[in-house]
């Protein structure tokens, strides 16, 4: 019936005008993995989200050989809203250690996604890939702390890309901002518990990796396995830069501000290529954070001791003592910029 329902709007010829698909209120829709493939006739496309997706048990797509549960690919102008739920069911998945995310974005311009409740993916929540000019707001998104690589929103190839006023409570990054992005802005978002707002990995595989312009702004972490971070792989090349957290709000988080260019995931750092060399950090602007640390180790700028890290500015930062942590302080490593008004020293 979707795919049915996908067809006839995608090839509708509107004059121009937007084409909708309701999806009513008050039931509940039981979905295999769909792909819904443009692009389409439509110029713009408004799915109106009223009812509760549901995913099937893993038993029934563990091997059908896909990642995604719900995937919209080359779809331009597309507006998914309303205010129904999105549930993953993915708590079978969590032992598994199997990819499977539940909505996908790829290659779709002029993205709007709002209002929804996205629940308990088996992996990513929401990923977007190689879109632009996107814009997402007043989402909720929640998965339980300890479930594994359960991302609220994964970006990448992307650009022009805006997180507003949203809610996000993962078992891993509440957003995350990896290869291939620029002019990314989050702002007004709520994030724990999970492990923050981070940039990266970046490097995995040895590739060469870039992200610019990401700024985030008026956001709060509530006990979060970290705050805000940015993450490279040793050994790499590329860049990570022009970048600024502002006005955090920090509650509790256990690793407020990092930067970590010796990151190491499962092993790869090991049989990765072991010499000098990083990924380049430079124009890092933290200003305005405030909060409660989880964690004595408040602020950990760890830079490669050969490439370093630039221009790195901490602005009116006040990070003090959290429950069950009796001091706060910083260590840097090879971090080259400013501190004014900071504390810790």
């Amino acid at each position: 019936a979707f795919n049915k329902a996908w067809k006839d709007i995608c090839n509708a010829n509107a004059g121009g005008e937007t084409v909708t698909l309701e999806i009513p209120r008050g039931k509940t829709f039981l979905l295999n993995p769909l792909v819904f493939q443009g692009p389409c006739k439509a110029k713009a496309i408004r799915i109106q989200l009223g009812g509760t997706l549901i995913a099937p048990l893993s038993t029934s797509w563990a091997n059908e050989g896909v990642d995604t549960w719900i995937q919209f690919s080359n779809v331009d102008n597309l507006y998914l809203d309303g205010d129904g739920k999105i549930d993953g069911r993915g708590s079978i998945w969590w032992q598994s250690c199997m990819k499977k995310s539940a909505l996908h974005f790829n290659n779709c311009n002029g993205l709007q996604l709002k209002g929804l409740t996205h629940l308990n993916s088996p992996r990513a929540h929401i990923s977007i890939k190689n879109c632009k000019d996107v814009i997402v707001s007043d989402l909720k998104i929640s998965a339980p702390d300890e479930s594994p690589n359960t991302d609220g929103i994964d970006i990448s190839d992307s650009t022009n890309v805006q997180i507003l006023q949203s809610i996000i409570a993962t078992g891993d990054d509440c957003v995350a901002i990896n290869a291939g992005s620029s002019f990314i802005n989050i702002t007004g978002v709520v994030c724990g518990p999970g492990h923050g707002i981070s940039i990266g990995s970046l490097g995995d595989g040895g590739a060469y990796d870039t992200v610019e312009q990401v700024h985030v702004k008026n956001c709060t972490l509530r006990d979060t396995q970290n705050g805000v971070r940015i993450k490279t792989f040793q050994g790499r090349s590329g860049y990570a830069r022009k970048i600024s957290f502002e006005k955090i709000v920090l509650s509790n988080a256990r690793n407020p501000i990092i930067i970590n260019q010796f990151y190491q995931d499962k092993g790869k750092f090991s049989k990765g290529i072991m010499k000098a060399g990083a990924i380049e950090i430079s124009d890092v602007t933290y200003s305005d954070i405030r909060g409660t640390s989880a964690n004595d180790q408040a602020i950990d700028l760890r830079c490669d001791n050969v490439v370093g890290c630039r221009n790195i500015v901490m602005r009116n930062i006040d990070i003090t003592p959290g429950v069950d942590c009796p001091k706060t302080y910083t260590v840097c490593n090879n971090a080259h910029g400013t501190a004014t008004e900071t504390q810790p020293r």
